[in-house]
Formats: structure tokens, sequence, C-alpha cells
């Protein structure tokens, strides 16, 4: 059977699905959940693979609200297919993972339809906590990416491209401890936790007239104190800081550590640093995945924007960067609203539930297909996927290994991620 017939079957099963992928795109929309709190999403995604005949481990590598379905047979390599489902705090689905769970289950799917005509296996598994937390990273630690040799995703924008400019990203809460006084009669009896918050907060910004144009460092004051007349004897922070990758980021955390210890010298408050267990890495792309990716998306009728045609410096952060940097890997953007429409904005959660966002699962879906059987119709294409990961080896050694830690905080509930 030629790769052409395998291609209009995949594609015909996903049409034949189409009803049912987007019902569950529209419920997952309905109910938005935030990092690690998945269980609707988790639960609904779960249940229509099984509906259609496969085996799912719930909790898989070590999240409760993950999941994973292998299938297919030995002989042309192991391609894991993703979705992402967690919302963001107050505005919703307004980065669309609806549409990434229902495009990543209908590519899973189409591809089961085939049988035994299917030459590879698929890993299919639901990553929650993209938005904080960075899930794929915990399930990469369980071994979720162990004898896997492609890894892909589709992820909605205002604009359709084969990959995502992405750097990586480490997340940080900071809580200064100082001493409650009455503000006017004793000030002198307190130590004000605030001031030490403040103290940091501009000693970042000036910081950052002497980062890289690549960095970026941005946060928010959690809580500031109770009341104007009491000297705050708590006050917290929620930071991000971002650098072009995993070895340059490290060297910046410890810049950034320094500037929130300065605001405990300078007040006498006791600094509590809580570093997220994992960072998000840069993004990388394999191009040859994405050349594929981009000629099954064009068959499709999509246009596809250059990514040397967006604007200098615009990057968001995914943990899908972390898979990249595991597997050859790619993380392309499916048009859903109009360009001008922003991800992480309301009015972008209102076009991830639209007839244009209805497409764009449908359309993911067999991109993802397409490109899956691509690879395993092609050992030329495997291959130049392994040789292209390889030229980037020890930095992806690196960077993998400056990723997780132990002892950090696992960054669950509200936070923000584009992804992040």
């Amino acid at each position: 059977m030629t790769l052409e017939v395998l291609k209009r079957d995949a594609c015909g099963a996903i049409d034949n699905m189409r009803a049912e992928l987007i019902a569950v795109s529209h419920a997952i929309h309905a109910r938005p959940e935030l990092a690690f709190e998945e269980k609707f999403a988790a639960d609904l995604l779960t249940k229509t693979v099984e509906k259609h005949g496969l085996d799912v481990t719930r909790g898989a590598y070590g999240v409760e609200t993950a999941y994973a379905a292998e299938f297919g047979r030995p002989g042309s390599g192991v391609m894991s297919i993703l979705s992402e489902y967690d919302a963001l705090p107050g505005i919703g689905h307004a980065c669309g993972h609806n549409i990434i769970a229902s495009a990543g289950l209908g590519a899973a799917l189409g591809l089961s339809k085939l049988g035994a005509k299917l030459t590879g296996r698929v890993r299919y598994m639901g990553t929650p906590a993209e938005e904080r937390g960075s899930g794929k990273e915990i399930m990469a630690q369980g071994g979720a990416f162990e004898g896997v040799d492609a890894s892909m995703m589709v992820h909605p924008a205002g604009f359709d491209m084969v990959t995502m400019p992405c750097i990586a990203l480490a997340e940080v809460e900071v809580i200064y401890h100082g001493r409650a006084a009455h503000a006017s009669a004793m000030a002198h009896r307190g130590l004000n936790a605030l001031d030490a918050l403040v103290t940091a907060y501009q000693t970042i910004a000036q910081l950052r007239q002497h980062i890289q144009h690549t960095e970026r460092i941005h946060g928010i004051i959690v809580d500031g104190g109770q009341a104007p007349n009491i000297v705050p004897e708590r006050a917290s922070g929620r930071f991000y800081v971002r650098a072009r990758d995993g070895v340059e980021l490290a060297a910046l955390k410890k810049r950034v550590a320094a500037c929130f210890e300065a605001g405990a010298l300078a007040t006498g408050a006791r600094l509590e640093a809580l570093w997220g267990r994992c960072d998000c890495l840069d993004l990388k792309t394999s191009w040859p995945l994405a050349n594929a990716y981009e000629a099954n998306a064009k068959a499709l009728g999509r246009e596809l924007m250059d990514p040397s045609n967006l604007p200098a410096g615009l990057a968001g952060s995914t943990d899908m960067g972390n898979v990249s940097h595991r597997v050859p890997s790619i993380h392309p953007m499916i048009q859903v609203s109009p360009p001008h429409v922003v991800i992480h904005n309301a009015e972008f959660a209102t076009h991830a539930n639209s007839p244009r966002g209805d497409q764009a699962v449908v359309d993911g879906a067999k991109a993802l297909a397409m490109t899956t059987l691509d690879f395993f119709a092609s050992a030329e294409l495997r291959e130049q996927a392994k040789m292209d990961f390889a030229k980037s080896r020890d930095l992806s050694r690196a960077a993998v290994a400056s990723a997780y830690h132990k002892d950090g905080i696992l960054m669950a509930g509200a936070g923000a991620c584009g992804c992040r």
C-alpha cells in the first residue's frame, strides 16, 4: 500500500471522527482546569481513546492527570504524539490547549484505524501542566520518552508556521519574612518584608540593563502586606527568568538569586527562594520533520509564514523544549485567529472555540498523522532527523542535565507559560 493511500485513509478516519473531536475540544474549552488539576479533560480524553479500542494507562509516568497509549508494530521507529489540556487562570483556554488536546487525539486515533498497515509504533500521551509546572519534564524523568525516536504536537496561534520561537525559562517564588510592628508608633521594632521584596524588584530592574537581548526577567508582587499601619511581616512575589538555552539560563539564575539576597541584606528580612523543580528548555526544532509537516499542511490548504518574518525578539517558552532536547521534535503553529489576536488574551479564547478553531483541530490532526506516516515510510527521513539532532547533542545533554532540580518545588496552580 502506498504512502499516499495510507495518508488518505488516515485523513478519512479523522474526517469520520470530526464531530467527536470537535465535541471534545468544546467540552475541554467549557471546563478550563489549571496545571495538574485537569481531571475532567484527562478523563474525557482517556475515555475517548478507550472507546476507540485502545488501552490507556492513567496517571502515566508519575503525573496524576497524564495518560499514555501505545499501538502499532515495531519496524519503522516510535513516534510520540502529544496532547496538552491545561488552562490559564482567569482567562481559561486563551492558549487554545483544547485544540492541542483534540488535534493530538485525532492524529493518534486516525493512525490507529490503519491497524496492521501502520509500519511503526505510536506513543500517544496526555501531558498536563504546560502552563505551569513543566509536566513534560516530570514525565520525562519517569521515562516517558525512553525508546521514542521523535515527538510532535501542534499549537494554535494567529498564523501557521512550522516552528515556534522558544527560549528557556525558570520559575521562582520568593517569600520574605520580616517582623510586624505598628507602622507609626513602633516602626523601629519591625522588619519590613515588603521593602525587602521591593528592593529585590528594583535590583532586578537594574540588572535588566546589563543582560543579553535574548534574556528576560519579569515578575509580580503576590502579597505585599495586610494593612498600611502594620509593618509587613510577610511579602511574596513570583518571577520568571528566561534565557536563550538551559546553559545560559543556569548562569542568569545565579545573578537573579543575588538580587533576591540583596533585598534580604538591605532590610534584615529572611529570604525564602523557592525555585521550580523543572525548567523549560529552548525549542530545538527538527527541520527534516518540520519540512515534512510543512508539505502536509500545505496539502491541506494551509499557508505557512516564514519564521524569519517574525519580529525580532518574539519568543515564548514551553516544556516541549525539554522533549526536543531528548528526541527530534517539532512544535508547529496552526492558525485559529486573525494575526493581530495574541495568545494569553481573553479574545484568543473565543477563537479557540470558533469554527476556525474547529477546523484547526481537524487540520492539525491530519497534518500530524501524515507527518508520522512520512516518518515511518522513509528511512532517509528518520536518518536525517537523527543526524540533524546529533549536531547539537552535547548542548542538549548539558541542557537536559540543567533542567530538573529534585530539591525544587512543584509549581502547580496559577501561572502562565505560549506558550508561557
